[in-house]
């Protein structure tokens, strides 16, 4: 599992940094339409909580179905000594 993990780091992080933009956003629309920043935060937890998660399989999805004239740059994805 830690190999999994190590091998994956990039888009763990990627995935982080998604994650905690798409809760400022959600909380930002969400207050405009409610005007109470409370339900906006509960609001706004679970649906990009969510996501993150589908958001992460997509990622490994996508990565492995490149076809054999798609190109990544070295170690992209975390996939070491694949161009």
């Amino acid at each position: 599992m830690a190999k999994w993990i190590a091998s994956n780091q990039r888009t763990f992080k990627k995935t982080g940094s998604y994650y905690l933009t798409h809760i400022a956003v959600a909380i930002s629309v969400a207050y405009a339409v409610t005007g109470d920043f409370a339900s906006s935060l509960t609001l706004s937890l679970l649906e990009p909580s969510v996501q993150a998660v589908v958001y992460f399989v997509h990622e490994r999805f996508w990565s492995s179905s490149r076809r054999d004239g798609d190109v990544l740059p070295q170690g992209e994805l975390g996939i070491q000594g694949q161009a």
